[in-house]
């Protein structure tokens, strides 16, 4: 389902017209959602994980993505720490030079799909939705682009298309829902060719998890990430060294993100009910504030060219005076040249009959 601009402001203006009449006002985090206990999820392993970036490829291709600006088999983009974009949903970083460690160690960023999304927890209009599968899953249809999930996700991992100006979306990885609810892989994890990656209930995955670090404690940090970080997420991580060396959070505690906003939204409902006429509010004048700016445009516009005809026509009028002007004086020039060049002509005859007049008197005389 999409909505136009004018439906959205009519919904905004009937929301605010249930809480003036005192409705209850909702938000999605009025109620506390305690995930699905047996959902199913992703282990990483990065001591399997070679940087080979195939998983980048699948996920690219899976979810239909724009093709990078570097091919996937250049490894040179790990040379700095890169994150999530609105069109990669997974990068793989490469960590060199630490202490202890047997070579570069790797780690692949993607949504980690909590198990009680803080993405979900911020959205007033349900936007996201955590699935009986494990995946959190996004309708744009609903959003509109408050942003809210791309400030308390403690991972940063929900990115904004910016370049889309007319129906821009909230971009992250789903766990390749459409093709887990089919009975089918995610894309990355059917790619990897070293195992890092295993697909399964997440039950099933802390136990291989736990058995992989009692069988090699000298391989493995003895925790498994995501286990407990925010109350627990779907995707799963091991590593041969400290999280925090390959740009993991370690501060994050065990208390889920609703904890943290559903007790203070739900206190005061009022503010989650008149937050839609807010929104309204200000989308109304940043509109009016456009057309201000547009009329004020149009008239400077309109005043610079009449401004400019006006002396166009001004210079015009002078260029046309001072060419009549020009000409008259040529004119003038021409005429009295031509009236000298004849009183000339006229002395020189009236010498030259003179001097015939002289010669045949002389002549005469002579005779």
């Amino acid at each position: 389902m999409s909505i136009s601009r004018r439906k959205f402001l009519g919904w905004l203006g009937a929301a605010g017209m249930g809480t003036a009449l005192g409705k209850k006002a909702t938000a999605a985090t009025n109620k506390h959602f305690k995930g699905y206990a047996n959902s199913n999820g992703v282990l990483y392993d990065n001591t399997r994980c070679i940087g080979c970036r195939k998983c980048e490829l699948a996920c690219n291709k899976v979810n239909e993505l724009p093709s990078p600006q570097q091919s996937f088999s250049d490894m040179e983009v790990m040379n700095v720490p890169r994150r999530t974009t609105a069109k990669a949903y997974t990068v793989v970083n490469r960590y060199d030079g630490i202490p202890g460690a047997k070579g570069p160690q790797y780690r692949k960023i993607q949504c980690n799909h909590c198990l009680e999304p803080a993405c979900a927890s911020v959205c007033f209009v349900r936007a996201f939705t955590k699935t009986p599968k494990g995946a959190v899953v996004y309708d744009p249809s609903v959003c509109v682009g408050c942003r809210y999930c791309m400030v308390a996700c403690p991972f940063n991992i929900p990115a904004y298309e910016y370049d889309n100006a007319f129906s821009p979306r909230v971009m992250k990885c789903t766990m390749c829902y459409p093709r887990i609810v089919k009975g089918l892989l995610p894309g990355c994890v059917e790619i990897c060719p070293t195992g890092a990656l295993t697909y399964g209930s997440r039950r099933d995955l802390l136990k291989i998890a736990r058995e992989r670090i009692r069988r090699f404690p000298g391989r493995y940090v003895d925790h498994i990430y995501g286990e407990t970080e925010m109350g627990g997420t779907s995707w799963l991580y091991l590593s041969a060294v400290a999280f925090n060396k390959i740009g993991m959070r370690e501060d994050l505690g065990v208390t889920p993100a609703p904890q943290f906003t559903a007790g203070a939204l739900s206190a005061v409902p009022i503010v989650v009910g008149l937050w839609p006429v807010l929104l309204g509010g200000i989308y109304a004048i940043n509109k009016r504030r456009e057309k201000i700016a547009q009329q004020e445009k149009t008239q400077a516009v309109d005043s610079a060219l009449e401004k400019a005809r006006a002396e166009a026509a001004g210079q015009l009028s002078a260029a046309k005076q001072k060419a009549e002007a020009e000409k008259t004086v040529a004119i003038e020039k021409a005429v009295s040249k031509a009236l000298e060049e004849e009183a000339e002509k006229s002395a020189a005859g009236t010498a030259d009959t003179r001097a015939e007049d002289a010669a045949k008197k002389s002549s005469e005389e002579e005779s």
